[in-house]
């Protein structure tokens, strides 16, 4: 999988500050019959984003192990409904989600009493980019400059 982000001697044809500005770029590359394929856009200058949803209650732990409970057991109910004897489907649904409410609330409470409140609040965590860099192989990048050059409307940072 590393071998297909990988470039022989790579050498950069511009940064952007944006994605959809170094996308255009690749694709006007590509209108032009450059080989894009010797072309990787690269997300630089990383920054992680965590932003606080809420605070963690004991009420809001459990219902949220319940209701994913829930749904991992009408998952399994379903499956093994599947296989269930005649008139045994409703039977096999339940009994799914009742074990899926049951087992999903024990490991949540067991996961956050384990915690020991070092972690009250609930967030969600993304990664972006402040920069897209474009690297070419080294064989390609004074074509790839030339044809960047005469893109109309769009200049690299670098």
């Amino acid at each position: 999988m590393a071998q297909i982000f990988s470039l022989e001697y790579p050498q950069s044809l511009g940064v952007y500050d944006d994605y959809a500005t170094a996308q255009k770029a690749v694709d006007h590359l590509s209108d032009q019959e450059f080989p894009v394929e010797n072309v990787l856009i690269v997300g630089t200058d990383l920054k992680q984003l965590e932003r606080v949803t809420g605070r963690l209650t004991w009420g809001r732990v459990i219902l949220s192990g319940v209701a994913g409970g829930a749904w991992f057991g009408l998952l399994i109910g379903l499956l093994l409904g599947i296989f269930a004897a005649e008139g045994q489907w409703l039977q096999a649904v339940l009994t799914g989600v009742i074990l899926g409410v049951v087992w999903g609330a024990v490991i949540a409470i067991v996961g956050y009493a384990m915690s020991r409140g070092q972690r009250d609040f609930s967030s969600v965590k993304t990664i972006l980019p402040s920069k897209y860099e474009l690297l070419v192989e080294h064989k390609y990048l004074a074509r790839g400059q030339e044809l960047l050059a005469s893109m109309p409307g769009t200049t690299a940072l670098s």
